[in-house]
């Protein structure tokens, strides 16, 4: 049992996550089994593309596996599976085939990993895509701090640190999604793809999807725009809270509230990422140093008692280590960013000199 059905479809190489009652998180086996369908979709030259969908009804993946995380003893499983995800991650973004990633309803944390680096990313009406990982402890990884902070303006910031879900509309204003196929189309995108010719390429896939794509309803958050990027271009996460305090608007008090549940060591640690990720040389440099800090929180942060509240015990009541924003140690937040393990990637994928 794999998780994952790898099939060929007419000259489409097939990826369907296959865990629908957990929403198909992602474990280390299904990575495995993903990495070694890319290896044989490679060496075919009769398939064109590649797809990734998710099994069920209510999304493509939620995430990674944090029961597995929690229930581990120490990081030496988190540093395996990582490392794998990460590379993963990283192949998609390079891969030499079209890859079309379908985020039709839940598509989070890990699910983001698989999709967002994806050189087709294609979401529904149904789609709610976020990386809400502040809220248990932990940082948006799996190159979020190098997808977040090339969103328009403050927006990655925005959604990096609050973890609010959007949609079809507000995914592609964030450039975290390409075009919006409706879900009663996606037969037809299947039957498409499946049809192309083995040398179609990037151009060809591109030009099928836009013969199936509607533009979604208007962006809900471009009418906050100006108010993301005024309250959210501070360094400091304290500013933030102080400038959404001084706005007034409804929007921006709602959004004050999110932030004051999430883990304050999260979200000094994730502003920091986001701010370095934007001057990031490469995806490698992004997921190399996400690598580093989720090891850390996992072991000494606030990562293992997030999932206790959210998945273990479900209470939604964590006890944040320390509770309160001016408590954080910005000395301690700089360790988490030091090297703790074997690097992921070479220097030379990474950029570094």
């Amino acid at each position: 049992m794999t998780d994952v059905i790898v099939e060929r479809v007419g000259a489409l190489g097939r990826l369907r996550l296959d865990r629908p009652k957990a929403l198909n998180a992602l474990t280390h086996g299904m990575v495995g089994t993903i990495d070694r369908a890319l290896d044989e979709f490679s060496a075919d030259p009769g398939i064109a593309a590649v797809l990734l969908t998710g099994e069920g009804e209510r999304g493509l993946c939620a995430g990674g596996d944090l029961r597995g995380l929690y229930e581990s003893d120490g990081t030496a499983f988190a540093e395996s599976f990582w490392r794998d995800e990460y590379r993963l991650d990283a192949r998609i973004a390079q891969y030499e085939k079209p890859f079309v990633a379908v985020m039709d309803g839940i598509t989070m944390g890990g699910g983001v990993g698989l999709s967002g680096h994806a050189a087709h990313r294609i979401v529904t009406e149904r789609s709610r895509i976020a990386m809400p990982e502040t809220g248990i402890g932990y940082l948006p990884d799996v190159g979020g701090t190098w997808l977040l902070p090339r969103a328009p303006g403050e927006l990655g910031t925005y959604l990096g640190l609050t973890g609010e879900p959007v949609g079809a509309a507000d995914a592609i204003l964030c450039g975290l999604a390409d075009a919006m196929v409706p879900s009663r189309a996606l037969p037809d995108l299947l039957d498409a793809l499946s049809a192309l010719a083995p040398d179609a390429g990037d151009a060809g896939v591109r030009d099928l999807i836009g013969r199936l794509a509607r533009e979604p309803d208007p962006a809900p958050l471009a009418a906050h725009r100006s108010m993301i990027d005024r309250c959210f271009a501070f360094d400091m996460v304290d500013e933030t809270l102080a400038a959404l305090a001084a706005d007034g608007s409804d929007f921006a008090a709602a959004t004050r509230d999110i932030l004051l549940t999430k883990s304050p060591s999260s979200l000094v640690l994730t502003l920091c990422l986001l701010r370095l990720g934007r001057a990031a040389p490469s995806l490698e440099a992004c997921l190399e140093r996400e690598f580093h800090a989720s090891l850390a929180v996992l072991d000494e942060g606030d990562f293992r008692e997030g999932i206790r509240a959210a998945v273990i015990d479900k209470d939604k009541t964590p006890r944040w280590n320390p509770p309160s924003l001016d408590a954080v140690d910005p000395a301690r937040i700089a360790r988490w960013l030091e090297k703790r393990a074997a690097p992921v990637f070479p220097e030379s994928r990474t950029g570094a000199v």
